[in-house]
């Protein structure tokens, strides 16, 4: 039987039925008029596209044509497809010593895979004693010596391979005989790019002065941009450095609590730890929050994990987690904890928002999904005695990078 005597009778070309079985004209140009009417539309425009989901299919969406584009690339509308989608983990790097190794975060949406191949197949040779030191938005920002002389490489994009590599100058030199105490570059995103800022704290045990100043660097050379003096309690060394706003956050540098040092009023103050918290390097650790004026804190004792967040005023405790809960559910405590003291444990590193945290434990390393509660490991052999792994999870880029339009001189001056 041909293929128009398989048709039912009611097919027609221009003919649909209705639910009370009669018939009614359903044009080609009056289906596309109604296409039309809802992508013109941009407030239904903006509903659909912002459902769907992953920054690349957002980037292909954006090449339909100039009025998606436009839509697309607006400032608002990204803002609030972040929130709704926010940079997904693509997966992490691992170093043990020499060793450095990327491993996948899975499973992957389809529509990433071949960012996270990218990722796993970026060489960073010949640069074999290459350290990264952390990773933010898709850079990976990471140091090696040469001549005898530590060197930092900013700006190795595994995604973005083509745009090459900036070296950062040499650093400023401490003043005097001082103790460092901490020395970090510290990148901010703003509308133009990455900026970069270096922090280096430094004590003077006999008089109590604590000194911070911050450089940033313009035009290829470190400027002084912000110093201040202020006593305080002998402080200890090795303390991280967090850049959120206006403001940089200093935890492990006083035994008192965290060291803040405002950029605008180039001031020293000091936040109080939460009520019994008591700093220690392997357990205690800082990220950023979405608001500017907020910061949260995690913290690990004796298998509970607590997550609090201050906002400019109090500590708030925001998450709860018995650890011991989660590990007899994945079957740990009988292979991996029994042997040996459940408190030999290791925070790795924080998300920002807290929304999730990477630790290690007897040779494993998991991953607690914040929001959602739940954990698993991710990497690691039970019962590996080598010490602790580097941890530095690697995110999809936020936002994407967008061609400029052809006669568009306002998109080609952004």
């Amino acid at each position: 039987m041909g293929d128009a005597e398989e048709m039912p009778r009611w097919v027609n070309p221009e003919k649909r039925p209705c639910v009370d079985g009669q018939t009614q004209p359903h044009s080609p140009i009056s289906m596309g008029a109604a296409v039309s009417k809802v992508f013109d539309d941009g407030n239904l425009l903006g509903e659909i596209i912002v459902r769907v989901g992953f920054p690349t299919t957002l980037m292909c969406a954006a090449l339909v044509c100039k009025s998606w584009f436009c839509h697309i690339s607006d400032r608002k509308f990204l803002s609030r497809f972040r929130k709704l989608n926010p940079p997904r983990l693509l997966g992490m790097y691992i170093e043990n010593g020499p060793t450095l190794k990327f491993v996948p975060m899975l499973p992957q949406p389809p529509e990433l895979a071949a960012a996270v191949r990218r990722v796993a197949s970026h060489n960073f040779a010949p640069h074999r004693k290459l350290v990264i030191l952390y990773c933010r938005n898709g850079n990976v920002f990471t140091s090696r010596p040469e001549g005898g002389v530590l060197v930092h490489v900013v700006l190795y994009r595994p995604l973005l391979p083509e745009s090459g590599l900036c070296i950062l100058p040499p650093l400023p030199a401490t003043q005097g005989s001082h103790d460092i105490v901490c020395d970090q570059i510290l990148p901010k995103e703003e509308e133009g790019g990455l900026s970069y800022m270096y922090v280096l704290a430094e004590q003077i045990y006999w008089t109590r002065n604590f000194i911070v100043r911050v450089y940033k660097l313009q035009h290829g050379v470190w400027c002084m941009h912000a110093s201040a003096t202020e006593q305080i309690r002998p402080a200890l060394s090795n303390a991280d450095a967090l850049l959120v706003g206006n403001k940089i956050y200093m935890i492990g540098v006083s035994r008192d609590g965290i060291i803040v040092f405002d950029l605008t009023a180039s001031s020293i103050s000091i936040i109080a730890l939460p009520q019994r918290v008591s700093y220690f390097r392997t357990s205690t650790t800082l990220s950023r929050a979405d608001d500017a004026s907020g910061v949260y804190l995690t913290h690990l004792h004796e298998l509970q994990l607590h997550i609090w967040l201050h906002n400019g005023d109090n500590w708030l405790l925001v998450h709860t987690f018995c650890l011991h809960e989660m590990f007899a559910n994945l079957g740990m405590l009988d292979h991996t904890l029994e042997d040996g003291p459940v408190g030999n444990s290791c925070i790795c590193h924080v998300g920002d928002n807290a929304e999730f945290v990477f630790f290690q434990m007897r040779g494993h390393t998991l991953y607690l999904d914040v929001k959602n509660r739940t954990l698993r490991k991710v990497h690691g052999v039970a019962g590996n005695t080598q010490p602790y792994s580097k941890i530095n999870p690697f995110m999809m880029i936020w936002p994407p990078t967008f061609p400029a339009l052809k006669d568009d001189p306002v998109r080609n001056d952004m």
